[in-house]
């Protein structure tokens, strides 16, 4: 096991640079991922670490090494793809243990180191299929296996779980952190899902266009999110975001309706902001801001509601069983205590 740090890297494809100067630390057995929309670099980033792209500019160390110039083999490294990657004319076991007969380990270890593998994984009963015969949820397994076996200081996770359907998903996502529990071993773990990375992280980087937006756990970035962008991308459904102005301790919406605020910014009245609130902040109250109904979605265990009030389309979840119909007015209120306030011009937090 292993540190990583990752020191103002930058990556540019010719003219175009896709890193803009990244600054991760990565504690010996912590899970990271890295999280972002499509494009924004996150990657890349796990290719550099792995040796599979170059450096710009900036500095990775690996165990307290520089490894900017170290080939993938000798970065005591293993890369979990999200196509999976198997030989298709080898076994599951020659599959797990190839990149040991690569070394000329001997075969009492390559056995023993297979079956250990399969053992954690649940493949025993699998070893003598070929991957044509297994599911995509074995495959993924027999992939974290040939990774296991190498024994390596750090994982590199890149979207393994993209091309399996939601109920496996969530069944691999329990795997995959019960397996780093059970091993300890450094991982840093690629995303586009953030619910992936709130239930495994033990800290997540949040990435956008090349640059690193927060650092931090997962419920931290839920609560306390630095800016727009994170505070958008982080949670499902996204926070609410309704435009208004600070007057007399509370935030005036372009369509005059009032939204509460704990504790106003001192000499703020005037000043354009963003209220932020997330759907599961929202009660229905008498003294709430009416809102149209526009679409109920009961999921039985709670029920989602899309309001409109003025120009904005507000998202609720309610835990209880309400069943307002379309073109019916509700006056929703948001929880003060939990609301969060964002400059309208530079995006970043002001409250809470």
């Amino acid at each position: 096991m292993a540190s990583v740090e990752i020191r103002g890297v930058r990556k540019a494809f010719g003219a175009t640079a896709v890193i803009h100067g990244v600054d991760v630390d990565i504690e010996d057995g912590e899970f990271v991922i890295l999280v972002g929309p499509s494009g924004c670099g996150k990657s890349t980033l796990l290719r550099m670490i792995a040796g599979l792209e170059n450096i710009t500019g900036g500095e990775i160390r690996i165990g307290g090494r520089v490894v900017n110039d170290v080939p993938p083999k000798e970065r005591d490294i293993a890369m979990v793809f999200q196509n999976y990657a198997l030989y298709p004319h080898m076994t599951v076991y020659d599959n797990m243990g190839f990149s040991l007969k690569l070394r000329n380990a001997p075969r009492d270890e390559i056995k023993t180191r297979v079956n250990r593998a399969a053992d954690i994984l649940g493949l025993k009963a699998l070893l003598d299929r070929y991957p044509r015969q297994l599911s995509g949820g074995q495959r993924q397994r027999v992939a974290m296996g040939r990774a296991i076996v190498r024994d390596p200081q750090v994982f590199l996770f890149d979207e393994p779980l993209s091309n399996l359907d939601a109920k496996l998903r969530v069944a691999m996502r329990t795997e995959i952190k019960e397996l780093h529990q059970r091993l300890e071993t450094t991982t840093v773990y690629v995303t586009h899902d953030q619910i992936e990375a709130m239930t495994m992280a033990d800290k997540i980087v949040v990435m956008h266009d090349g640059i690193v937006e927060q650092i931090g756990a997962p419920l931290e970035l839920y609560d306390r999110p630095d800016n727009l962008f994170v505070a958008g991308f982080i949670g499902s459904p996204a926070m609410n975001f309704v435009s208004g102005r600070i007057e007399g301790g509370k935030v005036v919406t372009q369509a005059g309706a009032d939204l509460p605020l704990i504790d106003a910014p001192s000499a703020s009245d005037g000043k354009p902001v963003i209220y932020g609130i997330r759907p599961e902040h929202f009660h229905i109250a008498d003294d709430g801001i009416p809102a149209e109904v526009v679409v109920t979605e009961p999921t039985g265990s709670e029920t989602q509601v899309v309001a409109r009030s003025g120009d904005h389309d507000i998202v609720c979840v309610f835990r209880e069983r309400v069943m307002p119909k379309p073109g019916e007015t509700i006056r929703l209120a948001p929880n003060p205590r939990l609301a969060h306030l964002f400059d309208a011009e530079t995006g970043r937090r002001i409250l809470n």
